[in-house]
């Protein structure tokens, strides 16, 4: 069975916190942590090559800026903690992405702040805690 806990980082406070608890998780269970960060992409079909080619550039430059701004700090924080730390960057929609990534490491939990929206934004547009606490087939640990 593994022991792999995968929480999603996005560097604000909330995150934060859920990292720092799935590192003290982890070191419980001698596991291991994947630091996830979901970048929202959605596929444009309808796109001219130009646009495709400058676009996959973007996309280039947020993937390093998101590694060099939010993954390596973390990497460097908790290189001492004991607890082997991974980290992954994934285009998609964020609920979906954590989970199929969380399925296919074979993870035990994922882990998650909370950002405190609004109750009006959450009922209306939903909210990635919500979605991952009912419709993720592991434990959701969802840290104020």
């Amino acid at each position: 069975m593994s022991n792999t806990i995968v929480v999603a980082y996005d560097g604000n406070d909330s995150a934060k916190r859920a990292l720092a608890f799935a590192v003290e998780r982890a070191k419980v269970i001698s596991g291991n942590v994947i630091v996830a960060h979901v970048l929202e992409w959605s596929p444009y079909k309808f796109l001219t090559p130009q646009e495709i080619e400058e676009r996959h550039a973007r996309r280039q430059d947020e993937l390093s800026r998101a590694e060099a701004a939010l993954l390596a700090p973390v990497k460097e924080e908790y290189a001492s903690s004991g607890v082997p730390i991974s980290t992954v960057i994934k285009y998609g929609h964020v609920s979906e992405t954590l989970i199929k990534l969380a399925t296919a490491e074979g993870a035990v939990q994922l882990i998650i702040g909370r950002t405190g929206e609004g109750a009006l934004s959450s009922r209306l547009f939903g909210s990635v805690a919500g979605t991952l606490a009912q419709t993720c087939p592991i434990p959701v640990t969802i840290v104020p």
